[in-house]
């Protein structure tokens, strides 16, 4: 028997989850569910990232105190995994006395080995908030390509990394303040000493030579380990919700210190309320093992500096990473104005059985880092196909036969034909705890669907409401119902960590308890099941285009704005979206108008007509595409426009008519120079649309 301590990132508590959260969160949940099927311990603890500037901003403009409003979104967070039905054993919070202690405990253990150091660093300060920036609390002028209004760390446009330091005319998101260089003493942990360390848990010292990671993971993360380890900044100045640094007035732990020690405090909780020993899991010597589930948007710091900080104050490694890649939703980034940045509660409040997430999801989700694509129409097509067509119609084909002609007695035997295709699903179930422990959920639904087809074909053939209308063939008729119900059962194991719920009320009609994969196996010979009612009803389409109604309507409030402020605003992470909540997206809101201008204004502006010549992306750009204009007289124009996310076909755009700025200043970029800039409707990413214009316009018309 496996000890194990399960783990998934945490949500942040600045609003409520959303489909995205709960790829990385399901993944997490069926892992779990199907360990203990397999007879291991294990404790599956999780909790709310409470702690940071933004929750503390966020409560602010709340009007609430930071502690009632995580209270508030960790009440929201709990109900809905609930109504998830998932498995935890501790569900706590970073703002909890057992993280202060551990946090504080952590600390002083990588202080006192020398693992901390203290320096001046140069930061930007908003004068009239009188606080230190985070980096996303800093927009400017990108200083590579020109572009305006981008954050202090990464520009949106052009996709370049720099300092806030090197934003052109900076201003704080907080106040439109321009912001001024101060000094501030920061703690570091000193990554770089660890090195050796890493190497030796990649290479598998720590875990008996067993991958801590898929090898695609590990690949990246060595490329950082080799590129070099930087010092790692663990402090924040006041103000700042969060917990003070014992020996350092004025300073507070980073988030991201106190955040994955929330993994261990709430397993200490845990600890404290059932007498688990907390050393039996997180001591060095420990026999036990520490799985985390991540996205892959967190590797770097689940890979690097957690390990790094665990080994360094005397407790064990990771077991093993569990990496999930991102979500989108009909093949593009979740969207708030097409409705598909769609809320957990909004799914479950439009009436849509959540097990159904949980089983799409399990049939793309495998060992690799892949992402996922919620595909609504095949979202319906493939619940209503595998789970209602295939999985209950085996029950709801056969248990009326069962009950009317022998008051639910099963055969005490297989005949031939039905023994032989018993070992053939026998056959197919091999090996499925395997394929549950490595993660391959989506191995389990194929061979789940294939069995399903198999038997669904058998009943089919010998066709029970034939063999009904024949007393004669009554004993043929029960060995249908025995092979179909038996069957019914086995791929009820098969589901079971995936729908447990459904998978309950099926166990409830057949009187057979499955416990274990191996009970599953077990055939119904003479057992007595009970009456069948409807196990599972189609997905109406009419809800999901409810829910996609329902989340764009959320956006108007308060606390769907909340919701949505995450770091982009589609792709999704599984980790803390410490992103500012009060910050403007852009000088200029879309949901309302912008400030007047003249008509000189607008003339100043030549608006034009382009016919697209030649459209392809840009390499090394994940997000621009080149345009060859035809611009007419103009002759024509080279643009480059960072539309890629919402145009994965550029060959297609050839040949379209397109408006641009043609007397817009010439900008060189390191692919080019640009020399206009395209008109797009939309709030950005893969949610843009190019402007047309009716046939006719001649490429380099006037746009009046």
């Amino acid at each position: 028997m496996r000890r194990l301590l399960v783990t998934h990132a945490l949500p942040y508590a600045n609003g409520p989850l959303h489909l995205g959260h709960m790829l990385g969160y399901i993944q997490t949940d069926i892992w779990a569910r199907a360990q203990r099927m397999l007879g291991n311990e294990v404790h599956f603890v999780a909790a709310d990232d409470a702690h940071g500037t933004p929750i503390m901003l966020a409560a602010e403009k709340a009007g609430k105190t930071p502690e009632a409003f995580i209270a508030e979104i960790r009440q929201g967070h709990e109900a809905d995994f609930t109504d998830f039905h998932f498995s935890y054993d501790q569900y706590h919070t970073t703002h909890s006395p057992e993280n202060r202690e551990l946090a504080e405990l952590i600390y002083g253990r990588l202080r006192d080995r020398g693992l901390i150091a203290k320096r001046s660093i140069q930061q930007l300060y908003d004068p009239e908030k009188q606080m230190f920036l985070p980096d996303r609390y800093i927009k400017g002028t990108c200083p590579k390509c020109g572009t305006p209004d981008q954050y202090g760390d990464n520009c949106e446009h052009c996709g370049a990394t720099y300092a806030p330091t090197d934003l052109i005319e900076p201003r704080s998101v907080m106040s439109g303040a321009t912001p001024v260089l101060r000094d501030s003493e920061h703690y570091f942990f000193e990554l770089g000493k660890s090195e050796q360390l890493l190497r030796d848990w990649f290479a598998g010292k720590y875990t008996a030579g067993q991958p801590v990671m898929h090898a695609s993971v590990a690949a990246k993360l060595k490329e950082w380990l080799d590129g070099g380890l930087k010092d790692w900044d663990i402090s924040r100045d006041a103000p700042y919700f969060g917990f003070p640094i014992p020996d350092a007035p004025g300073k507070f732990f980073y988030v991201w210190l106190d955040a994955p020690i929330g993994y261990l405090a709430s397993f200490k909780a845990l600890c404290d309320r059932t007498g688990l020993e907390f050393d039996d899991f997180l001591g060095t010597d420990s026999t036990a093992e520490m799985h985390h589930f991540i996205g892959k948007d967190i590797i770097n710091f689940h890979g690097l500096f957690w390990p790094a900080v665990l080994h360094g104050a005397d407790m064990r490694v990771p077991t093993a990473l569990h990496v999930n890649g991102y979500l989108t939703v009909n093949g593009a980034k979740m969207s708030k104005s097409r409705g598909t940045f769609i809320q957990a509660r909004t799914y479950l409040d439009a009436g849509i059985n959540p097990e159904f997430l949980r089983y799409y999801f399990a049939t793309m989700l495998s060992a690799a880092p892949v992402d996922v694509d919620l595909d609504l129409k095949a979202f319906e097509e493939r619940i209503n196909s595998h789970l209602v067509g295939k999985w209950v119609n085996i029950a709801s084909r056969t248990a009326g036969f069962a009950h009317r002609h022998f008051n639910g007695k099963l055969a005490g035997h297989f005949d031939a034909a039905e023994a032989g295709l018993w070992q053939d699903l026998l056959g197919h179930y091999e090996g499925i705890e395997q394929l549950y422990a490595d993660g391959d959920f989506s191995e389990v639904t194929r061979r789940f669907v294939l069995m399903a087809d198999a038997v669904n074909a058998y009943i089919a053939a010998k066709a029970p409401w034939q063999l009904a209308k024949d007393p004669a063939r009554e004993d043929g008729l029960q060995q249908v119902c025995t092979l179909a119900l038996s069957a019914f059962r086995l791929l009820s194991g098969l589901l079971k960590p995936i729908l447990p719920a459904s998978v309950a009320s099926a166990e409830q009609f057949l009187a057979a308890p499955i416990a274990d994969f191996d009970d599953a196996r077990r055939e119904l010979f003479g057992h007595v099941v009970g009456e069948f009612k409807p196990l599972l009803v189609r997905v109406d389409p009419k809800r999901i285009a409810a829910m996609i109604e329902a989340s764009k309507e959320s956006l108007g409030s308060d606390h769907g704005a909340a919701a949505t402020a995450t770091a982009a605003d589609t792709k999704v992470a599984t980790s803390a979206d410490k992103v500012p909540v009060s910050a403007p997206a852009s000088t200029h809101d879309a949901t309302g108008p912008a400030a007047e201008i003249s008509i000189d204004d607008f003339a100043a502006l030549d608006l034009r007509i382009g016919k697209v010549l030649v459209c392809e992306a840009v390499e090394g750009s994940t997000k621009l595409l080149r345009f060859e204009l035809d611009a007419g007289v103009l002759g024509k124009r080279q643009i480059f426009s960072g539309i890629r996310a919402a145009y994965s076909e550029p060959a297609r755009l050839v040949g379209r008519n397109v408006v641009f700025i043609a007397n817009l200043a010439a900008r060189k970029m390191r692919f080019g120079v640009s020399e206009g800039m395209i008109l797009s409707a939309g709030s950005g990413g893969a949610d843009l649309y190019l402007l047309d214009a009716d046939q006719g316009a001649q490429p380099g018309a006037t746009v009046r």
